[in-house]
């Protein structure tokens, strides 16, 4: 059966979205021009509009026109070898490691990360077991099994680079799957606390993560170290008051934001914006997770509607989780603002998400 238009108000508010995130990203990114690292601008500015916006926007294209149903038998597929792709990155010659990171692949002239896949495909993976076990999804073996395996893998593999983020975020996905499959939520709270204290865990081994809740804990303390970024993001947020100082206008983002064009970049944004473009920013993402939901609500298929959900949770979870972090209501996370941050993986795949949706969307109930 042929496929009907893709769903308006969903891809409106998404553009719109898509556009201002465009705007933002060029600002934060003039800062690299003001420091005189033109280079550096220039390789930042063609990943994110070649790889990211071009690259990706192909993708988007493509993918929204495939009917999704015809991606399910092949789910594992993906997953396993978006699972191999991660762990290249800890092969010598063809992972890239970076401040001890070992999360991206450098292959010639090209540099992705592979996790930004592996999130995708686990999600995919998961949402198509589930659509075939909706009614054991409640049980141990129906519901938590599949998550501990496919969810627990993809997130060891994941802390290993390390990527805590990427694999909180990865797990937080997978359980609202779950969830939206008929999961117990008693199910749902055990594997949170067992996550809450594996993180104790890793936070123990790893200082970098616990200094990150020692921060958090004590904002105010050692404002020219460890709170550094915290500091400076805040005092981004707070100066550009209810309208901002105008774009490009940003004072932050020369000398003072660590990572203007990444985990800072809603500073950014809140300083030449102001509060209310800020708002209008969240509200933004809040239209693009709403939206999405009520085409999850109206899939023809368990797959689609599960699908779509997983898929909005990591572009909406992550979001809001670097937006927290900058404001200080949660640890400094590292996760990227999709469709604003630098980031040409991130962006790519976010954009390849947005287009499996839009897939979805071209077949929803009426």
């Amino acid at each position: 059966m042929k496929g009907k238009s893709v769903d308006t108000p969903f891809l409106l508010v998404f553009l719109v979205l898509l556009v201002f995130g465009l705007l933002i990203f060029t600002s934060a990114a003039l800062g690299l021009l003001a420091k005189g690292s033109g280079a550096t601008f220039s390789s930042v500015a063609a990943s994110q509009l070649l790889f990211g916006f071009l690259g990706g926007g192909i993708l988007m294209l493509i993918i929204s026109r495939i009917d999704y149903r015809l991606w399910r038998p092949y789910t594992a597929y993906f997953f396993g070898f978006a699972l191999f792709l991660t762990l290249l990155t800890f092969v010598p010659g063809i992972g890239l490691t970076l401040k001890g990171a070992s999360r991206w692949i450098d292959i010639g002239p090209i540099t992705f990360q592979p996790a930004e896949f592996l999130k995708f495909a686990s999600v995919a993976f998961l949402a198509a077991i589930y659509a075939g076990r909706l009614k054991s999804a409640a049980t141990l073996k129906g519901g938590v099994l599949p998550l501990a395996l496919v969810g627990g893998l993809s997130a060891a593999v994941l802390l290993l680079q390390p990527d805590t983020d990427g694999a909180a975020v990865l797990l937080l996905a997978g359980a609202v799957v779950l969830f939206a499959a008929g999961g117990r939520v008693r199910h749902l709270l055990l594997m949170a606390l067992i996550g809450l204290l594996a993180l104790g865990a890793v936070a123990y081994q790893r200082p970098y993560l616990a200094e990150r809740f020692i921060t958090f804990f004590s904002q105010t303390q050692d404002t020219q170290g460890a709170g550094w970024q915290i500091h400076q993001s805040l005092l981004a947020v707070g100066s550009g008051g209810w309208t901002g100082r105008g774009f490009g206008q940003s004072i932050e983002k020369f000398s003072y934001l660590p990572e203007p064009i990444g985990d800072s970049i809603f500073a950014v944004a809140a300083e030449e914006f102001g509060f209310a473009g800020s708002v209008a920013l969240v509200l933004l993402y809040a239209g693009v997770a709403l939206l999405g939901l009520r085409i999850a609500a109206r899939a023809p298929d368990p797959f689609g509607g599960l699908l779509v959900v997983g898929l909005i949770t990591i572009i909406i979870g992550q979001s809001f989780m670097n937006i927290a972090s900058t404001v200080g209501l949660i640890p400094f996370s590292g996760l990227p603002l999709i469709f604003v941050s630098h980031g040409g993986t991130s962006l790519a795949i976010a954009l390849a998400e947005v287009g499996v949706i839009l897939s979805v969307s071209r077949r929803m109930k009426s």
